[in-house]
């Protein structure tokens, strides 16, 4: 074959194995790359006007295509603006492949402008870090460097990329792709072990993580079979069971005490598909009820009892360990067995009844309050959303409303944001609209949340991305007044203390004006009458639009 330079055996690699968007900010040492892309139209680059926010975008389009990303950063201060954001791909097990220009390698030892080991730099929040040294090297790093990303479990790899070696040449062209075929079936013996476990149990309960979404069916089904609640991860990337679904009783809290009294009484716990458990408070003991057996499903082993003590472990894909599962609960299931699952199935059904009645009277309580009550948004965000809206949600201390309001009927719906780190909703709607470019797409953020991503504003604009952004605009760190309570609480500091440094005013942000500065069209909402004419003009604008919505603070 005729030697190729580096750079085209990066370009045609990425090509072969079907990447279509590269995420970047673009810098002096990616020149190789950014010039190819002349040559190669069927690359799109999304352009950022920070490294964050298209590690962001790149991460949530990742997650809801579930196709490998690819970002390009700008050496050693463009990797560091965008480690949190890696940070949170790398918690939310996202596929990519993030690509940072290198200096020149024959200027290694002078010190370079903006120099460094960027490889170190990377490798705490990758599976994998390593730069190119040799335009041999390239088919193979490429190859490697996709294949990882999107092994089991999934995560950011990084490939750092020195100009001089983007230009050498080389006789080894790109690796053709193949079909890799990684989900495990699972052990008929641990299938039968874990079965014969649920149905000697007469209060099951089951936990999902982000690895079961795949597995929305089947979690479904081996609920009802069961007659068991499900809960889901505090902080989540996906949810897997419908919002109304009667078993499903939402997500856990962020400390041991809390996790085990939502549990309380299970007899059986299956975990499915998550670190299990991500807290923010310590407290002492086990989070799971006192006596309760534990059954878990991961689909590879490092997570699989790394913090808990199990009975059952599977190493599987959740949806063949749950199907498998739930034909022998079916099999071996007697009559006793399948009268109490009816039984908790309609004591679910009716907590759920309550649940929804308890929400539609906090809504009523405060309907008409000015700023706008958070039930109350969520209510006209529920009815005013088109039936196959994706709602990417930053909405923080409003989550729980959104969580009892809005209506996710089918997995993909809700996107959260993993990691916890914040500035993820702006960007994420990005990623998810080029994804799924025929749904709506609404991100939820809150006024701090915003500012840290807020650039996110003109890559909508300049790519045309009709994403909806919502702002609630409450004119502080809410989440850290709630926080600051419990560390007074938990620490026996003064109570009834003033919030330092939390609130958001002298000035006010103005996110109407920062949105037209960066070329999306904005209205703010200031009264509850106005929400609905808002909400549905920006809907159907078919374009960016950001609304500013005045929302009440902490009471």
């Amino acid at each position: 074959m005729a030697r190729m330079r580096g750079k085209h055996v990066l370009m045609e690699g990425l090509i072969a194995h079907g990447v279509e968007y590269v995420f970047g900010n673009p810098g002096t040492t990616e020149s190789p790359i950014l010039d190819a892309l002349l040559d190669y139209p069927q690359l799109r680059y999304i352009v950022a006007l920070h490294e964050g926010v298209a590690l962001g975008a790149a991460s949530y389009y990742a997650q809801t295509s579930g196709k490998t990303a690819v970002v390009s950063l700008h050496v050693a201060p463009g990797l560091g603006n965008a480690l949190g954001m890696l940070y949170n791909a790398f918690k939310a097990r996202s596929p990519l492949v993030v690509t940072a220009g290198q200096q020149d390698t024959r200027l290694r030892l002078r010190g370079p402008v903006l120099g460094h080991d960027l490889v170190a730099m990377a490798a705490p929040l990758t599976k994998w870090s390593v730069q190119v040294e040799r335009a041999d090297e390239f088919a193979l790093i490429v190859q490697r460097a996709l294949k990882i990303a999107s092994d089991p479990p999934a995560g950011p790899v990084f490939v750092a990329l020195p100009i001089d070696v983007l230009e050498q040449e080389t006789d080894v062209g790109p690796f053709p792709p193949g079909r890799l075929y990684r989900a495990p079936e699972p052990d008929p013996a641990g299938i039968r072990a874990a079965a014969a476990r649920l149905i000697r149990g007469e209060r099951p309960a089951i936990v999902v993580g982000d690895d079961a979404t795949s597995a929305a069916a089947e979690v479904t089904a081996l609920a009802e079979r069961l007659g068991a609640a499900v809960w889901c991860e505090g902080i989540r990337m996906h949810q897997a069971l419908p919002s109304a679904h009667p078993n499903f009783r939402l997500g856990l809290p962020f400390d041991t005490v809390g996790i085990r009294k939502a549990l309380d009484g299970a007899d059986v716990v299956l975990l499915v598909g998550g670190p299990f458990f991500e807290e923010v408070w310590y407290a002492p003991g086990s989070p799971l009820p006192p006596g309760a057996a534990i059954i878990q499903v991961e689909c590879s082993p490092e997570r699989l009892a790394h913090n808990l003590p199990v009975s059952v472990g599977l190493v599987s894909h959740p949806r063949a360990a749950l199907s498998a599962l739930g034909a022998a609960v079916e099999r071996d299931a007697d009559t006793a067995f399948r009268e109490g699952a009816a039984r908790r199935n309609g004591a679910l059904r009716a907590l759920k009844a309550r649940d929804a009645e308890a929400q539609r009277a906090r809504a009523a309580k405060r309907w008409d309050h000015a700023p706008i009550s958070v039930p109350r948004l969520m209510a006209e965000i529920e009815s005013a959303l088109p039936p196959d809206a994706i709602v990417v949600d930053e909405s923080i201390t409003a989550s729980i409303d959104l969580a009892r309001t809005v209506r996710f009927e089918r997995a993909g719906d809700y996107v959260g944001a993993r990691g916890g780190g914040i500035g993820q909703a702006l960007p994420g709607a990005l990623g998810v609209k080029l994804a799924h470019p025929d749904r709506p797409v609404v991100a939820l953020s809150g006024d701090g949340s915003a500012m840290y991503s807020i650039q996110a504003l003109w890559t909508a604009a300049h790519h045309d991305l009709a994403c909806v952004f919502v702002i609630l605009n409450n004119r502080e760190y809410r989440i850290l007044k709630h926080n600051m309570d419990t560390y007074r609480e938990r620490f026996g500091a003064k109570p009834d203390r003033g919030y330092p440094n939390m609130d958001l005013v002298a000035p006010h942000l103005g996110f109407v004006d920062l949105a037209r500065g960066l070329g999306v069209e904005a209205a703010r909402v200031a009264t509850p009458g106005a929400l609905r004419p808002a909400l549905d003009k920006a809907l159907g604008a078919g374009r960016p639009f950001l609304l500013d919505v005045d929302v009440e603070g902490r009471a």
